[in-house]
């Protein structure tokens, strides 16, 4: 059955699965030089040059996959060994060039890095070339093309260079940790470190500890991942992992939107706190609008400090779609209340590390939610979760005028027209992945009929309005 999109992503399934394997068996210190050559069995090489290249990198990997460089403060790295396969990528003369007379290219190039051969044809002289793109402005025939890695193209914060050894570089100051390079390198030599090692120790930590209790909070994308087992199935199978029990993050999210409407009635203005991704952007990018950064906590920290509030020795690690959530998890505003975030990729080789046959399993309830806290995983469900918020509160005289981005692209321009004041809203919910949380990069699969999964999903919440299910979580 296949359970990833891509062949990387479940190359990158593998490490995990892995070392998850031999962790448990608390046996990962003494065989971790072990696991290139258990995934890359025999003398050739099914994916690098050779098998040595090839088991270098999966050491590199097996790394991330036990957290990474610990120097480093972004959830996001580079492999630079796995790096070497993309062309060098700028401005290149294709074969559409005619060999004009006008040679506007020439004319306008600062660097005089355009020359012609004995046809007129144009060449770009790479070492003189600074990357302007003047020559294929003015090109008439548009023979002028920009190649750029497929991490480039994938990063719309421009994160992402090529540093002088021809590998990708990461520019801590500028990356959002939304995952968008990760998703989309051919060859997975950009990848999220992993924490599993960490929730693992919390559970085996756990076990026979009445008061040392692991909850796992789950995204509401959940519904739509496991495309091969029922969902109730899926719960169990979290439960089998050892965690005491599986709460819904959509109960955060309905505590969110009563929350952030009531600050947004009182403040007249607002942008969403709910995608680490999106603040990250206005902290970086946008710093003249923090002010206006909704305060209310995202809704994996709102229900981990309700946890942890209820019961102070309790462990919470978060399983969802968002490579971003590690790094919201390490902020200091949020670390007290998570303890390990976690993706659905990781989800998935916590079972087969196991060896759990989910399918196998009886269902279990996940029922507290409300619809409304539950599409916040798909872009516009927060505006209509504080539209309901405002209506249950009585602040139905506040016009409520949103606007709901879907994608980095769209954020950016409504960021902007803040700062200019041309933004004909009062309300901005962002969100950095295309679809929402739906699209995030630690999906398993990215597929058209996730959204209308998540939709069923929400609806299965029948007609429970935010409030009560805010009062269901506050009489347990």
């Amino acid at each position: 059955m296949r359970k990833f999109d891509t062949k990387t992503q479940y190359l990158k399934y593998k490490v995990l699965r892995e070392v998850a394997r031999l962790a448990w068996a608390d046996q990962l210190e003494e065989k971790i030089a072990d696991i290139p050559e258990i995934l890359a069995p025999g003398p050739k090489a099914t994916m690098r040059c050779c098998i040595y290249k090839e088991r270098a990198i999966l050491l590199k990997r097996v790394k991330l996959a036990m957290g990474g460089n610990r120097e480093n403060p972004n959830v996001i790295e580079v492999i630079p060994i796995a790096c070497d396969e993309c062309p060098v990528g700028g401005y290149e003369v294709t074969a559409a060039c005619r060999g004009c007379l006008a040679h506007r290219c020439e004319d306008v190039c600062p660097v005089g890095a355009i020359t012609f051969d004995q046809q007129q044809k144009a060449h770009i002289d790479k070492a003189k070339c600074i990357e302007c793109g003047a020559c294929a402005k003015v090109c008439p025939f548009s023979a002028i093309t920009n190649h750029k890695r497929p991490c480039q193209n994938a990063c719309k914060v421009r994160a992402i260079s090529i540093d002088e050894n021809l590998a990708a570089c990461i520019d801590n100051d500028a990356c959002i940790a939304c995952g968008a390079c990760v998703y989309q390198c051919p060859f997975g030599a950009i990848s999220d470190k992993s924490y599993i090692l960490d929730a693992i120790d919390l559970i085996k930590k756990s076990e026979g500890n009445t008061k040392y209790r692991v909850y796992a909070v789950v995204a509401p994308t959940v519904s739509s991942q496991f495309t091969y087992a029922k969902l109730g199935q899926v719960i169990t199978g979290i439960r089998a992992l050892g965690f005491h029990t599986v709460v819904e993050a959509a109960l955060g999210a309905d505590m969110v939107a009563a929350a952030e409407s009531r600050e947004l009635a009182e403040k007249a203005f607002l942008a969403s706190s709910c995608c680490p991704g999106f603040v990250s952007l206005i902290e970086r990018k946008f710093p003249s609008l923090i002010p206006f950064v909704s305060h209310t906590l995202s809704p994996m920290a709102t229900i981990g400090k309700y946890l942890k509030e209820k019961e102070p020795d309790a462990k919470v690690v978060f399983i969802g779609p968002c490579t971003a959530k590690k790094a919201e998890a390490q902020k200091e505003a949020v670390t007290p209340y998570v303890d390990v975030a976690l993706t659905f990729e990781e989800l998935q080789a916590l079972f087969d590390s196991r060896e759990l046959d989910i399918t196998a399993m009886e269902e279990s309830s996940l029922d507290n939610a409300s619809f409304f806290g539950r599409i916040f995983a798909r872009c516009g469900g927060l505006a209509e979760a504080v539209a309901q918020g405002l209506k249950e509160q009585g602040l139905e005289d506040f016009e409520l005028k949103p606007v709901s981005c879907d994608g980095i692209e769209e954020c950016r321009v409504a960021l902007l027209k803040k700062t200019k004041n041309l933004l004909d809203a009062n309300f901005i919910e962002g969100m950095v992945c295309t679809g929402g949380c739906i699209g995030g990069a630690g999906c398993l699969t990215h597929r058209p009929q996730d959204k209308i999964q998540v939709e069923k999903h929400s609806r299965d919440a029948g007609g429970k309005t935010i409030t009560d299910a805010i009062r269901h979580i506050e009489a347990e």
